[in-house]
């Protein structure tokens, strides 16, 4: 899964800090004491409404052009990184058990050979779902 790349609007807050708002996802509102934090949260909040979204079978907006977005007192733009597969390995690491089968002769050699057919498996499937 290729990483996705969204505006946002970084608001000064009256308290000091920023909030901030996606012009493609207007549910996705965060806020942060700092730009570090602020940015954390960004990434956060942005992930959280995109993974509702595929939850919900819903489609994830394309996002807009930055040099679109008209910006508003006291507001900068900011491009919010984000890679979905990273999000759901750190947020969802749950376990589920698999049956599956393999040859007789494939399963004796690799019993022989000590290996861990769990994290093999785990290693084939990222390797394949990572584009």
């Amino acid at each position: 899964m290729k990483k996705l790349f969204y505006p946002a609007l970084f608001h000064k807050a009256e308290e000091g800090g920023f909030w901030i708002s996606f012009p493609d996802i207007p549910e996705c509102l965060t806020q942060g004491d700092d730009m570090t934090q602020a940015y954390e949260m960004a990434v956060d909040a942005l992930g959280l409404a995109l993974v509702c979204r595929e939850k919900e079978q819903r489609p994830l907006p394309t996002p807009s052009e930055p040099t679109a977005i008209a910006l508003e007192p006291d507001s900068f733009l900011v491009v919010i990184e984000f890679d979905m597969l990273a999000y759901k390995k750190r947020t969802n690491s749950r376990a589920v058990k698999k049956t599956l089968s393999i040859p007789e002769w494939l399963n004796e050699a690799a019993i022989n050979m000590n290996l861990n057919f769990s994290q093999i498996l785990q290693e084939a499937l990222l390797s394949k779902i990572q584009m």
